[in-house]
């Protein structure tokens, strides 16, 4: 698979180079991710707590592992905590730092870096390779339904309706990302990145959201039309190289620079990076703002967001659903800090009591 993506990266590059606008934005390289040099990176998250009971709380950490475009390095710590500890989601391998602190701690804290590489990925969608088969696991795995991504009912109907008329998985599945484009749109009012609620969107009509929405309705879609899809949750960590101001983080503080991506399998390419959500982005945020969907930009990032994207994100898992060790509660998805006072789940959205911060910086030699 390496050697066979290595050769094909200058394919790559050509196709993404061909389909996107032929227009330079503001004297900026056109929007072609590629393969190329990887980058060295570290984030750095402090959580402080004002704890009136005993404490804990669950920090995630980087544990998507694709060669091709990520690579995970050394996670350290420093706290006051009683327990710190490395703990994998036995289902979808997410790992994180869960940390416990005393009964009384006046000031439970625990900062957590943990560094990276990365560089863009982009794959030759022309040209049909060898690629291992998809393991019976993990093909079941990312068929299945979630709590909030059911693959029947509405949401198969919906997959029929987009994709009707196509008969391969990979133009199955950019009709659906072109569905998904189309019919969405990004809710400024939308808490953090939203809840991924497929099924409660289709119902109610309401397709608007952010990326937990629309990519989790994109991998909905994709799974019930039987081609295996994942949501990737992660971390902007780095402005974008080509422009887009939407599309990368806009200083070393990433507190609130959380994304959703995703991806899709297809056979004799593998997995697929995709983000319709944030074509989405582009339409509503790219400066000036609300774009219209003819606007270049527009189109060059709903060209190459199917088959690419750009090496200034971090992927932190693909977990949903997942049970908090030590803990009662569940989360939907494993994105942001997560803490507990006294038994209750505090709200990871509610800087006045809930207070984490997230910096990132790239490291060069």
């Amino acid at each position: 698979m390496i050697s066979r993506r290595d050769m094909l990266k200058t394919g790559a590059a050509a196709a993404a180079a061909l389909s996107a606008p032929r227009l330079a934005f503001a004297q900026e390289a056109p929007f072609a991710p590629k393969p190329g040099p990887w980058r060295d990176f570290a984030v750095t998250t402090r959580l402080d707590l004002t704890a009136s009971g005993k404490a804990q709380a669950w920090i995630p950490l980087p544990s998507v592992r694709e060669e091709e475009w990520i690579k995970t390095g050394k996670n350290d710590w420093k706290t006051n905590a009683t327990l710190a500890e490395v703990v994998r989601d036995p289902k979808y391998g997410a790992e994180l730092l869960h940390v416990a602190f005393k009964e009384g701690e006046v000031a439970p804290y625990v900062e957590v870096r943990s560094s990276f590489a990365l560089r863009d990925r982009a794959e030759d969608l022309a040209a049909k390779g060898i690629v291992p088969a998809l393991g019976d696991a993990d093909r079941k795995l990312y068929l299945e339904a979630t709590e909030l991504m059911p693959t029947d009912g509405i949401v198969k109907e919906t997959a029929e309706k987009a994709a009707a008329g196509k008969t391969s998985d990979i133009d199955k599945a950019r009709a659906i990302y072109e569905w998904v484009v189309a019919n969405t749109f990004r809710d400024a009012k939308t808490r953090g990145c939203g809840t991924g609620d497929v099924a409660s969107m289709l119902r109610t009509g309401n397709l608007g959201g952010k990326c937990a929405d629309l990519n989790a309705l994109y991998v909905a879609l994709v799974r019930s039309a039987g081609i295996p899809a994942r949501d990737i949750y992660g971390l902007r960590v780095a402005p974008s190289k080509f422009g887009y101001k939407s599309l990368g983080a806009g200083s070393e503080v990433v507190t609130k620079a959380q994304h959703c991506r995703a991806e899709v399998w297809l056979d004799g390419y593998g997995w697929v990076a995709t983000d319709p959500a944030d074509v989405r982005k582009v339409v509503l945020e790219e400066p000036p703002g609300n774009n219209t969907v003819d606007n270049p930009k527009v189109v060059a990032a709903r060209q190459v967001l199917f088959g690419a994207w750009e090496g200034n994100w971090l992927g932190y898992n693909v977990a949903h659903d997942v049970v908090l060790p030590g803990s009662k509660h569940k989360v939907g998805f494993l994105m942001y800090p997560q803490a507990e006072v006294a038994g209750a789940l505090l709200d990871c959205l509610d800087p006045d009591t809930f207070k984490y911060s997230i910096k990132s910086a790239e490291i060069t030699a």
